[in-house]
């Protein structure tokens, strides 16, 4: 009998086939017996009926528990009632495992609890949905780009260098030799620029960083494009084309998991570029009458982010910050206390999505911007020939693939938009 997944069954009305799967939910009267199946691709209800299933299976049926795994033949049947329309009227089964004392049943349980047990969490609903979000994100990221003219490379995990402050590296012995695990593809992305003009590198970054929050992980997931002959305004551009159409594919593409999440999306709906545009000085005008902790010059917090956000009702870019609490590798901007840097803020409190700005592109600004932040000059000779040999105006950025998914999902702590998040407290699973 031919294996179907539960997402094609509405092909198969009337045929006899076979699911592969796990008991998502049983419940069972006197001459019926009703099994949620799932198989990643979806839910059906699969029914077993006294006088239509062998007795034999009738009786067994009793012994199918929470996350039992399962092999069900059957006649696939129109019912628009059922989730997803159709229901599977079961002839036989086959209980492949069997699953004792499911850990995480349909009560309420503690945060703590589900964490110690994210690989059996991950099969709930919310999570699933999660994760599909997460997956359709990451291939419109990929998708805008390749279609754009982008190539996409890799920068290596292990590396000499810091990006994005030595405070918060994770480091490791490498032959003798201490490596650090990657903060940002960003500077080796800077050197596949000089190369292919336009590209950008995808995957872990890591900061150790002892933080608690919910919009912190010390590993996640980063795409970083980079341009050559780009500037600041350029490169804001991109951003806003690229989040506009990553937000609007995820909303056509993952409506029924969107609906799942119970994600209200008509704040999503309005992110369509142009995104608003205002200086830091702006930004600090309005916090200092907003919030009397903000100190002009330095960097936002969290609180800081949602009183400038909510004012717009779509994503806002921040540009042109102080130089003092920016990477050494940013360009100084007309007034040198400032450097073109951007970032730019989802609104509903979600905060910094994406970062980037213009990269010095002299030689002699960048050895000052090294010696300046304390960094071994030798360790970034490499990167320094980038301006030696053929140096040109570029600009990049680097986008969270977990804060936005977590904005996308409207999901508010971002351990949720990994399969398996770290954090200083979770090494396991």
């Amino acid at each position: 009998m031919k294996w179907v997944y539960i997402k094609d069954l509405k092909d198969h009305i009337g045929q006899d086939v076979a699911i592969k799967g796990w008991v998502y939910n049983f419940r069972s009267s006197k001459n019926i017996k009703f099994v949620i199946v799932r198989d990643g691709t979806g839910l059906v209800q699969s029914v077993i009926a006294k006088g239509e299933t062998p007795d034999e299976f009738f009786d067994k049926a009793e012994e199918l528990t929470q996350e039992t795994s399962i092999e069900i033949q059957g006649t696939i049947k129109s019912f628009e009632r059922a989730i997803g329309g159709v229901e599977l009227g079961v002839k036989s089964f086959k209980i492949i495992g069997k699953s004792v004392d499911y850990p995480i049943t349909p009560k309420e349980h503690g945060t703590p609890f589900l964490m110690e047990n994210r690989h059996l969490w991950l099969r709930s609903k919310k999570q699933h949905a999660i994760m599909r979000v997460r997956a359709r994100t990451i291939k419109a990221m990929r998708d805008y780009l390749d279609n754009n003219g982008f190539l996409g490379l890799e920068s290596p995990i292990l590396s000499a260098n810091s990006c994005e402050g030595t405070s918060t590296l994770f480091a490791c012995d490498y032959f003798g030799e201490k490596a650090y695990l990657s903060q940002s593809g960003q500077l080796y992305a800077e050197a596949s620029a000089m190369a292919h003009g336009k590209v950008y590198t995808f995957g872990p970054t890591f900061r150790a960083e002892k933080s608690k929050t919910r919009r912190h992980l010390t590993e996640f997931w980063m795409l970083e494009p980079e341009m050559a002959y780009y500037d600041l305004e350029m490169n804001m551009d991109l951003i806003e084309n690229f989040v506009s159409y990553v937000v609007q594919t995820v909303l056509k593409d993952c409506k029924d998991e969107l609906v799942i999440l119970e994600r209200d999306t008509s704040s999503l709906q309005k992110v369509i570029a142009p995104f608003p545009r205002i200086s830091y000085s702006d930004a600090a005008d309005i916090l200092e009458k907003e919030c009397p902790d903000f100190v002009r010059g330095g960097d936002f917090g969290a609180a800081h982010e949602t009183v400038v956000s909510q004012r717009y009702d779509k994503p806002v870019f921040v540009y042109d910050f102080p130089k003092v609490i920016k990477g050494f590798y940013f360009k100084e901007s007309k007034d040198p206390q400032f450097v073109r840097g951007c970032d730019l803020l989802a609104p509903e409190g979600f905060g910094e999505i994406v970062g980037g700005g213009q990269r010095e592109d002299s030689y002699e600004k960048l050895v000052e911007g090294i010696n300046h932040h304390g960094l071994n000059l030798e360790d970034y000779k490499w990167y320094l020939d980038l301006r030696k040999y053929g140096t040109v105006p570029h600009a990049g950025f680097g986008i969270g693939v977990e804060r936005t998914v977590g904005w996308i999902c409207g999901v508010h702590h971002i351990r949720e938009t990994i399969p398996f998040p770290r954090t200083i407290n979770n090494l396991r699973p």
